[in-house]
């Protein structure tokens, strides 16, 4: 992000009441607001976005009430994009930082750059991500919060507190949380750690840390028939008798390899959007084997592909070698 966009103005507060029956299919025991006008901050809205209650509710209580929410969840359950989605029915700015090994507390926090001033090169230290969201109404996502290096831990730790202040003690700089400030976080271990060897990379959290989230929600896998009605939406050629007959093995092929995955089967697991990869690929190349292999097959593990290959006969009923070319009617 550079100086242009951190010094872009956010105008308003979030003072426009959400019908969250109409918006979200339920009723909140608490009012929502949202913000009456978006930036390029806000996330743009998927109309066909399936919103799973329980979290919905429970992200609305996080922008709501300013309370730190966690989601757990396995792999390509759509937890960053359902924080994602409910902000852009907000109009709430968001912003995602993923954990992963490469982010440290340098990009967090930031550093000193060269800049010209004048005519002449200086050195003026840049605000990172955590401090410009800090001062901002934004709502900040931390991805893989489990896979953070201990550096970047501590340094999140100091603003789990509602009202705690970021110090920067490199600056001599105490910052206090815009008003408007809200801190997500998605996970798949909650913290425990990777004790069932599914997720490498992920680190233990100290239960100082995790007793600093107010809510802690988990979000499961789609109900079959409700990710056969989102692929359907998303690729709507398929949108037919003969489509539908398709997506719907497309779909429990995906959930074999997710039963597969959280058993240990395999390693690699098929997301709702691998799915729809794969149904559009489909239209492309008009071959269900061929378009299989490009969208998930080849990105397994070459000893597992023959248990993949099992779950494709099981959902199909027939062999991954014997599939034939199915013309899709226009």
């Amino acid at each position: 992000m550079d100086n242009k966009n951190k010094n872009t103005n956010f105008m308003g507060s979030p003072d426009i009441k959400i019908d969250t029956k109409k918006i979200f299919g339920f009723e909140c025991p608490f009012d929502v607001t949202g913000f009456d006008k978006k930036n390029e901050y806000v996330p743009d809205i998927d109309h066909n976005y399936k919103f799973d209650p329980e979290t919905t509710k429970s992200i609305l209580a996080g922008f709501s009430n300013n309370k730190r929410v966690l989601v757990s969840g396995f792999h390509g359950t759509g937890k960053s994009t359902h924080i994602e989605q409910v902000a852009a029915r907000l109009n709430w700015p968001c912003i995602r930082i993923n954990l992963d090994s490469h982010i440290s507390r340098i990009d967090l926090i930031g550093k000193d750059v060269i800049v010209l001033k004048d005519g002449k090169q200086i050195t003026e230290f840049q605000d990172g991500m955590l401090p410009w969201s800090y001062q901002n109404p934004v709502a900040l996502v931390f991805d893989e919060y489990d896979a953070g290096r201990p550096d970047v831990m501590f340094v999140i730790q100091r603003i789990l507190e509602a009202e705690g202040k970021l110090t920067l003690v490199d600056q001599a700089r105490i910052i206090s949380p815009h008003k408007y400030f809200r801190l997500f976080a998605t996970a798949n271990t909650i913290g425990l750690g990777d004790t069932s060897g599914l997720y490498h990379g992920t680190q233990q959290i100290n239960q100082g840390q995790i007793d600093r989230w107010n809510i802690v929600t988990t979000l499961n896998y789609l109900e079959n028939n409700e990710e056969v009605e989102i692929v359907l939406s998303k690729v709507k050629k398929l949108n037919n008798k003969e489509g539908k007959d398709i997506i719907q093995s497309m779909v429990t092929t995906a959930d074999l390899t997710r039963s597969g995955f959280v058993n240990g089967d395999i390693s690699t697991v098929m997301s709702p959007r691998t799915v729809i990869t794969w149904a559009e690929n489909y239209l492309i190349f008009k071959d269900i084997e061929y378009s299989f292999k490009l969208s998930f097959l080849n990105r397994c593990d070459e000893l597992e592909r023959n248990v993949v290959h099992e779950y494709y006969q099981r959902a199909f009923g027939i062999d991954i070698s014997d599939a034939k070319v199915i013309n899709v009617k226009e």
